[in-house]
C-alpha cells in the first residue's frame, strides 16, 4: 500500500502528539505530504434579537481559530523535519470534521491518537477515533496513548 497524503488529526493532548510523531514518521518513510487537522468544536451561538451573532461568540471563534493555527504550527515545528505540511482547521464536530477534511484534501491515510478509555466513560462518550475508523473512506491508523512512538 502506498501513502502519498497523510492526514494527522491533532488537538492539544499527549495522545495527539504521539499521533503526530507517528504520522510524520510514516510520511518520511513513504515520501508523503502531510496535513495537520485541528477541529474547532462549535460554541453555542447567542443570538441577539436582530438575529445577528453576539460579539462574545465571534470573539470565541476568532480565538479558537487563532489558537488552532498556533497549535498546528507548533506540532509542525516539533515533528515535520522538512515534510511538506498543510494546515486544515474547521468548525465542526471532531469525527465528522476529520472525515470531511480527509475527503476534501484527498487523504490516503488518517492518523489519529486515542486516549484508550474504557468502561462507563467510553460507553457514554464514545470514541472519536473509533467513529473515524468506522466511517472513513481511507485507512485509519489509531495510535494508542500507551504507545511509545
Amino acid at each position: 500500500m502506498e501513502f502519498k497524503k497523510i492526514l494527522v488529526a491533532v488537538d492539544n493532548s499527549t495522545c495527539s502528539e504521539k499521533a503526530a510523531r507517528a504520522g510524520y514518521e510514516m510520511a518520511r518513510r513513504f515520501g508523503a505530504e502531510t496535513a495537520l487537522v485541528n477541529i474547532i468544536e462549535p460554541v453555542p451561538a447567542n443570538v441577539n434579537p436582530d438575529l445577528t451573532l453576539a460579539p462574545v461568540f465571534l470573539e470565541t471563534y476568532d480565538n479558537s481559530e487563532e489558537n488552532s493555527h498556533l497549535l498546528l504550527k507548533e506540532i509542525e515545528s516539533r515533528y515535520a523535519e522538512g515534510v511538506p505540511t498543510t494546515y486544515l482547521s474547521t468548525v465542526d464536530s471532531p469525527a465528522h470534521g476529520i472525515i470531511q477534511q480527509a475527503d476534501d484534501w484527498g487523504a490516503d491515510l488518517i492518523v489519529i491518537g486515542t486516549y484508550g478509555r474504557t468502561g462507563i466513560y467510553h460507553f457514554l462518550m464514545g470514541s472519536v477515533a473509533e467513529h473515524v475508523a468506522r466511517k472513513s473512506a481511507c485507512p485509519v491508523l489509531i495510535v494508542p496513548n500507551k504507545c511509545d512512538v
